[in-house]
């Protein structure tokens, strides 16, 4: 059964655009062109994967604002920011509602293209791999990538499939150093070093509302980050 992408885009021509690109590539396409009929269409179901703009119309951050409710919806809906606004404020803003990705409307339409297939092959990957066979227990740490399952002394910790990917690669190898290039790879996304650094921000902060004293993921300056092994 084809996947099914929505895009939300306020403009006709843009929109129509980059939705004959993914029915070309056999993607069932839901498009909005302004947050309310996306909120209330993607309310009825949720699609496999959401682009979003951030300024729709006279909303200026809709897309931030459909971004909270769509996570709030599901924690592991692949979700990319696709918008002509370029500051790192924005940037940082759209990671910190739960975007997996952040691109800019100069992107290519082949890179487009590659980011959202990347995204769903690190959705599926996590899946179809045998029950356990990736299962991480490291004190209270409980990591079931193939279940996108995470959770800190009991408690789950929602990550998005981005972030998921970034911790995993960390609690494979505790006390490893690994460098914020490495972590993109093991993502498989392909963003600047300060893209990285505010998604291992973001899981920090995940898991401090779980446990304020949460400090496993250690910043080592100049190299990269590394789990602590938990005793």
């Amino acid at each position: 059964m084809a996947k099914t992408i929505a895009i939300v885009e306020d403009e006709p021509m843009i929109r129509e655009n980059y939705a004959d690109l993914f029915r070309r590539q056999g993607y069932r396409v839901e498009t909005y062109g302004e947050r309310a009929a996306a909120s209330s269409g993607m309310g009825r179901k949720l699609p496999d994967l959401a682009i979003l703009d951030i300024g729709l119309g006279d909303e200026f951050d809709a897309g931030f604002d459909l971004c909270r409710e769509l996570r709030s919806r599901s924690a592991t809906l692949p979700i990319i920011f696709l918008t002509a606004r370029d500051s790192d404020i924005d940037t940082v803003a759209g990671l910190r509602v739960g975007a997996d990705d952040y691109v800019t409307k100069d992107v290519s339409l082949h890179q487009l293209s590659a980011r959202v297939s990347a995204l769903f092959r690190r959705a599926e990957a996590v899946r179809e791999q045998p029950p356990d066979e990736h299962t991480v227990e490291d004190g209270p740490l409980h990591l079931q990538p193939e279940q996108m399952r995470v959770s800190w002394h009991g408690a789950p910790v929602e990550l998005t499939v981005t972030e998921l990917w970034i911790l995993y690669a960390l609690v494979r190898h505790p006390g490893h150093v690994k460098s914020r290039e490495q972590l993109m790879e093991a993502a498989d996304t392909y963003v600047d070093l300060a893209t990285i650094t505010s998604h291992i921000k973001r899981i920090r902060r995940k898991f401090q509302q779980v446990d304020p004293a949460f400090d496993a993921i250690e910043a080592v300056y100049g190299a990269g980050y590394r789990w602590v092994t938990q005793e």
